[in-house]
């Protein structure tokens, strides 16, 4: 009933906020000689608060900007790859013979499924674009799943993964894997069954972001709610069927709504203060302020509903039972022991003021790497930064994503034996702490 009754409240203000929209363009249109006048800036300014409150934040363009490669401005387009039920693999075409003459590094960037779209990401793209040859994990929404396509849990999670690098290694090229939060742990599954396996698509390097793979290190709020309550008041409160007319219809999720509920209220005070201040720059007529408040609030406004199934796993193994982090985990019966990885370099990146995963969490990797020489490993703090800093911002850009662009070539497969010892001295400059 928690989804229908949102859908239903949803549509009973949509009158409302048509109203609200015709009267906000009223008063702000040149023909209103009124327009430039403080109750009108006030009264728009208010429709505008409520209509962005109130409206559904559909999943957002991708719009990243041409890049510089070899001093030509070169346009960047997605395109879709490899289809399936619950993903699809985005490559982001960079036309031009300059472009095929570089053989930049094949990167797969795993998109995490927390609740936002891939999109969240779109920095992260738009710096890692210019020097390689980018791929990322293109999440749907669950909603649009129909039930027919069946579940999607942890482990299927983890098998699209080994699929995707799979595809990626099919010409004998071992991709560069980057994980953002959530992803840590099935991707650091992934590459050990990949390794296990000897599969020769396994990842050249693995670079897990701001990731929680011992949730016991430093916990943060996130950690301390998914451990607060058993598994089952999760099932009974925050799980729902998906209403009819949607393509999952039936389907079970947690809906997005709720995961941006949570989001918000953990920064309740921050976001307040943003739309007081977005307020004040309507009424003002500060068009850049607004602007900007309006980007970041339609990408951050716009949440997918995640399986049932995923979730429920995602809390019971990673939050509550700890299984990779403490020698537990299985995947489908057969026991995961990261210590069997021996030639896949792994780097680890933490922001010092992450609030959603604490220092050390990510690093824990480190200590079930035990077969993972010195050489192979690095690990990164970087200070002044928040959960979202590690991927994206002026520090993203200009000291983490030089590390993890070095981090990447220094391991790529496709170097000679050659080169091995050249390789040696580049991993050499980020020792692991």
């Amino acid at each position: 009933m928690l989804y229908h009754a949102y859908e239903m409240t949803h549509a009973a203000i949509s009158p409302m906020r048509n109203a609200a929209r015709m009267t906000r363009d009223m008063l702000i249109s040149p023909l209103n000689p009124m327009a430039d006048s403080q109750p009108a800036r006030t009264t728009a300014a208010m429709c505008e608060m409520f209509i962005s409150a109130t409206r559904r934040y559909g999943k957002p363009e991708w719009d990243l900007r041409p890049v510089t490669i070899d001093g030509i401005e070169t346009e960047v387009e997605p395109e879709v790859v490899y289809e399936m039920p619950f993903c699809n693999l985005l490559r982001f075409r960079r036309e031009g013979a300059h472009v095929a003459r570089r053989n930049d590094p094949r990167v797969l960037i795993i998109a995490p499924m927390s609740g936002h779209y891939a999109t969240l990401l779109r920095g992260t793209v738009q710096s890692m674009v210019a020097e390689h040859e980018v791929y990322v994990t293109d999440w749907t929404d669950a909603r649009d799943v129909p039930v027919s396509e069946g579940r999607f849990d942890l482990e299927d999670f983890t098998e699209y993964l080994i699929e995707f690098c799979q595809f990626l290694g099919e010409d004998g090229t071992r991709p560069a894997v980057m994980g953002v939060c959530q992803p840590g742990v099935p991707a650091l599954v992934a590459a050990t069954l990949m390794a296990m396996d000897e599969d020769p698509a396994r990842p050249s390097s693995l670079t897990l972001m701001g990731s929680p793979i011992d949730t016991a290190c430093n916990p943060k709020k996130p950690n301390e709610l998914a451990t607060q309550h058993p598994l089952g008041w999760f099932e009974r409160n925050v799980v729902t069927q998906v209403p009819w007319p949607n393509k999952g219809f039936l389907r079970r999720v947690y809906p997005g709504f709720l995961q941006l509920t949570g989001f918000m209220a953990m920064n309740l005070d921050r976001h307040t203060d943003a739309h007081v201040q977005h307020f004040n720059n309507l009424v003002k007529g500060d068009g850049d302020g607004a602007a900007a408040h309006r980007r970041f609030y339609d990408e951050y406004m716009a949440v997918m509903d995640l399986a049932a199934e995923f979730y429920l796993q995602t809390i019971e193994r990673v939050f509550q039972k700890r299984q990779l982090a403490t020698g537990r985990y299985e995947h489908r019966g057969q026991r995961i022991d990261p210590g069997v990885i021996t030639d896949i370099a792994v780097l680890t990146v933490e922001g010092e003021r992450d609030d959603i995963t604490g220092l050390g969490q990510t690093e824990a990797a480190h200590r079930l790497l035990t077969g993972l020489p010195e050489t192979l490993r690095a690990h990164h703090v970087q200070a002044r930064v928040g959960h979202y800093g590690v991927f994206n911002g002026s520090r993203w850009r200009g000291e983490i994503q030089p590390r993890i662009r070095d981090f990447i070539r220094a391991n790529y497969a496709d170097e000679s034996a050659a080169d091995e010892s050249a390789r040696d001295d580049k991993v050499a400059r980020f020792p692991a702490a």
